[in-house]
């Protein structure tokens, strides 16, 4: 019984981390990649000339970056940053794309 309590406890963070929104996903990428970089919010800051506590914001998720910033962000972390819009998909789209497949 211990192990199924503790299956459906994990199940559910499995699916925050999935789901998590564009900025979250933002924060994240930059938190990571200064990590894996092993540079400070300082070194960071004078990479990008952007303030060391808007950095800190920006990581906090306090903040939202524009545009402009994001791309100062990533050079200076090293990055390319790639922005696109992609349309929704529509329900039963899947089936008509396998049917179109099999003519």
């Amino acid at each position: 019984m211990n192990e199924r309590s503790s299956n459906k406890n994990s199940q559910p963070s499995k699916k925050v981390d999935t789901c998590l929104s564009i900025e979250q996903e933002i924060v994240k990428a930059i938190r990571e990649q200064r990590n894996r970089l092993a540079i400070t919010q300082n070194e960071l800051s004078r990479r990008t000339g952007i303030d060391q506590g808007d950095i800190s914001k920006l990581e906090h998720g306090t903040r939202n970056p524009s545009l402009k910033l994001l791309k100062r962000l990533a050079e200076g972390l090293e990055l390319d940053l790639i922005v696109r819009f992609v349309p929704k998909e529509e329900k039963g789209n899947g089936d008509s794309q396998q049917e179109d497949e099999k003519s």
